[in-house]
């Protein structure tokens, strides 16, 4: 119903000129590029320090895991059991 009535008329003249005023000038397109220069850089430098924590936290990780694995491998049974595992894959036939 904006468009119908005088009023909504005048309202609506009054913010397309000023809008055309805001072009002239330059200041309308210099603050809508100033605001996508500024959001653009907020985005980037937030997602920045936060791949770089998941980074950190999937390589102590991937330490640790390493670590157990080593443990396991290195302790008595299994390394007994690769190993005889091994000598039989070596002394089969062909």
């Amino acid at each position: 119903m904006w468009g119908r009535t005088t009023e909504g008329r005048a309202v609506r003249t009054r913010a397309v000129r000023a809008r055309v005023l805001r072009a002239r000038s330059g200041q309308g397109r210099t603050a809508a590029w100033l605001g996508r220069r500024t959001r653009g850089v907020r985005g980037r430098d937030a997602q920045a320090g936060m791949s770089t924590a998941e980074y950190a936290v999937g390589t102590i990780a991937a330490a640790g895991f390493a670590a157990v694995l080593y443990k396991i491998v290195t302790s008595g049974p299994v390394s007994t059991a690769m190993r005889q595992l091994i000598e039989r894959a070596l002394d089969a036939g062909f």
